[in-house]
Formats: structure tokens, sequence, C-alpha cells
């Protein structure tokens, strides 16, 4: 693809380094999953219910990024530089309150949370260990992904690269120590986990705070503020709470096939997921760009940047089908020794490998959608495209169907999310222009 389109050096500017900062997200879990493999089984698939857990409770508060940078983006097109950081400074707060509930709540009800998982005898209890250190480190990720919104919707990638890229040295690091060196055990993993996610707040309050000195936007909490990010997020949170459904179901339908089973689809979802949150990175773009062509009233521009970074989606997408293929027979090696897992994890790259092109479009015009505030319609699609997955779902587990046939039912879903959100692209009713979203 020639790079010589009008909007690639925008998309290139803000896509590389979110590229890099998307790709450390997911090398979390695929580098405590490199590290508890080599404890064994049972270790790798308590990590996998655990961290499909820890991951709902984050992503449902998803809309502290997506939404900040929508709203920020909006007025940097505007030119209102003030009011974009008071918006950030709100959503720092929101996250902070959030995480304090997401422990209250979050630990006692973590042994009636794995249990739903079905997760075996065995696996239980190393997951509710993993989840009950993990939740400390709720409200720093959750205060990353605010100051992440802020300086996305302000068009700055870079910095949250560099906070991503250390936060997951830290981590791996760690890890490395508490659990190889002191024989910590999957205890050890999780306070890597949360040491690196709580530096990484740090990093993210105090770059906020020089941005609100700077423009002479206040630090305070401003309860209306906060109150209307919150409203704000509604709508993205049952967006995300229906793509959670579908990975904790998922997650679920794997686990009551057995340990091998539950074990070789935490391999394989998080190789899914560290090739969803690198394509991500042309949707984080879209956000940015969407939200500050409309909040600049510029409705040909949106469109023009849009039709470019589905190419760019489209394209990215062969790209990482192609490299999965080509590395599928090596894979396995890096996780586990169990040739049970190995067999199982192989079958299921295939179908993870030929979804890449489909899932390129999907993220990029979600992006575009969430940059313009569309988040109403990105609600109603969500819960259609659950629909869609549900009966696929039950097919595999009513009929005994294997790791194999729980990825064709994803497949089934991620159609539904390609006509959902291609149909919703093709209209104007999401070029909403102006400073705020009416």
């Amino acid at each position: 693809m020639a790079f010589r389109h009008p909007h690639d050096a925008e998309i290139l500017r803000l896509a590389l380094p979110a590229f890099g900062a998307l790709v450390a997200e997911p090398l979390f879990l695929l580098t405590d999953s490199a590290i508890v493999g080599h404890l064994g089984t049972v270790p790798l698939g308590a990590l996998g219910v655990a961290g499909q857990i820890l991951s709902t409770f984050v992503s449902v508060c998803v809309f502290l990024a997506y939404g900040t940078t929508a709203s920020v983006a909006r007025q940097i097109g505007a030119g209102n530089l003030r009011e974009a950081i008071r918006q950030g400074v709100d959503g720092v707060w929101l996250a902070a309150f959030i995480g304090a509930v997401v422990i209250a709540v979050g630990w006692p009800l973590a042994p009636v949370v794995v249990d739903a998982f079905g997760a075996s005898a065995a696996v239980a209890p190393q997951a509710v260990t993993y989840l009950h250190i993990s939740l400390w480190g709720a409200p720093g990720m959750l205060i990353v992904l605010a100051g992440t919104g802020v300086l996305r919707g302000m068009q700055d990638t870079r910095t949250p690269l560099y906070v991503s890229v250390g936060m997951f040295a830290v981590n791996a690091a760690l890890g490395a120590v508490f659990v190889l060196v002191l024989g910590w055990g999957i205890a050890g993993s999780a306070w890597a986990t949360v040491l690196a996610q709580t530096g990484g707040a740090i990093l993210y309050a105090g770059a906020v705070a020089r941005g609100a000195r700077r423009h002479g936007a206040p630090l305070r909490p401003d309860a209306r503020g906060v109150r209307a990010s919150a409203s704000a997020g509604f709508n993205l949170m049952i967006r995300t709470l229906s793509l959670r459904v579908v990975l904790i179901l998922g997650t679920a339908v794997a686990a009551r096939m057995g340990d091998v089973e539950i074990a070789a689809h935490q391999i394989a979802s998080n190789v899914w997921n560290l090739l969803a949150f690198a394509l991500d990175a042309i949707a984080i773009a879209g956000q940015a760009i969407t939200g500050r062509y409309l909040g600049a009233s510029d409705a040909a521009g949106a469109r023009a940047a849009t039709r470019r970074m589905v190419q760019w989606g489209v394209a990215a997408g062969v790209l990482f089908a192609l490299l999965v293929l080509a590395f599928r027979p090596w894979l396995p090696t890096l996780f586990t020794s169990d040739p049970s897992v190995r067999s199982q994890l192989l079958a299921a790259l295939v179908v993870v490998a030929l979804l890449e092109p489909i899932a390129g479009v999907v993220f990029v015009l979600d992006g575009v959608l969430i940059g313009a505030g569309d988040q109403g319609y990105l609600a109603v699609a969500g819960l259609i495209q659950t629909v869609a997955f549900l009966p696929a779902a039950w097919l595999v587990h009513a009929y005994g169907g294997g790791l194999v046939a729980l990825w064709l039912a994803i497949a089934v879903w991620m159609a539904a999310r390609l006509v959902t959100l291609g149909l919703r692209a093709r209209d104007d009713a999401w070029l909403v222009m102006g400073a705020v979203r009416r």
C-alpha cells in the first residue's frame, strides 16, 4: 500500500506510538502466561480465569479512555484547550473513585465469580489468589485509562507509549524475580502487575496535573464534571459489557471443556488480544482524528480519513494473519510444555489467523464511531452482536464442540460486528459537528 494519501502522515503519527502502547497492554498477560506457564497447567488455567475476570472489571471502565479521547479531541478541534484539560482532570478523579469501588466489591465476590466460570477444584483456589492480589492494582489501571484518554485526545500518543513500555518492563522483571527466583508462585505474578500498574498511574496523574497548570485548569474534582463524565460513559459501558459477555462466555465454555482446553484457550485469547490491540492502534488514531475533525466542523475531512483508515485496517489484518500462520508451529512452545495443550492451541490459532482481516475493519470502524461520540448506536449494536453470538456458543457447549468450534462461534460474533458497524459508517448520522456532540 503506497503511503501517498493525504491522511497517511497523520495516521502514522498517531497510530505508530499507539501501536507500541497498545501492544504493551496484552503483553502483561502474555508475559504472565509465559512465566506462570512454567509452573504447570493448573496455574496457567487459573491465570486464564482470573485474567478474564480482571480484564472485565477494567474493560467495563474503558470509557475513561475512549470517551475522554473523543470529548477532549472535539474540544481541541474547536480550540478550547482549558476545557479539554478540565474534562481530563474530572476523568482521573472518576477513575480513582471507581477503582476503590472495584476493590470493595470484587474482594468478597472473588470466590463466587471464579466458581461461576466453572473452574476445576484445582484451578479455582489459585485463580482466587491471583484475583485477590490483582484487585489492588485496579485504581492504578483505571487512572492509566483516564490519563491515556486525555493525552490521546490532545493528539499525543507518544507519552502513553513511553509509560506503557515502562510498565511492561517493570512487570516482566518483577514477575521473573517474584515467581522464578523467590518462588512466590502465581501470587508473585499478581504482585508484579499491581506494582507496574500503580507506577504507571502515578506518571499519568503527573502528566495531567502539569497540563492543567499549563492551561490554567483546576486540579480539584468538580462534582458536576465527574457526574457528566460518568453519564457520558454509560452507553460506552453498555457497548463494552456486550463485548465482555462474549469473551467471558467463551472462557466459561472453554473452562467446562477441561483444564487442557482452558489453558490452550488462555494462550489463544492472549495472542488474539495482542493482535487486536495492535489493530486498535489505527482505531485510536481514528478516535483522535475523527473527534478533532468533527470539533472543527470538517465532515469531509472526517469521511476521507475514515476511508483511508479502513484501508489501513484491511492491510494490517492480512499481514497479521500471515504472521500467525507462519509462526504457528513454534508459538505453543513459548507458553507450555504440555503436548495436549500444544495440540489444542495449534488448531485454534488457524481460526485466530483467519479472523484478522475482519478484525482490521471492525476495530477501525469502532474507533471512528467512538471518536464521533456515536455511543448510543454502539451500545445498541453491541447488544445485537452479543445476541448473534449466544446461539453459536450454546451449540458448542450443548453438543460437546471443541476449542476450534468455540473459536468459530467467535467468528460469528465478529461477522455481526462487521455488518452492524459497516452499515452505520455508510450513512451520515454519525457526522455531528461542533465542540460538544448534541
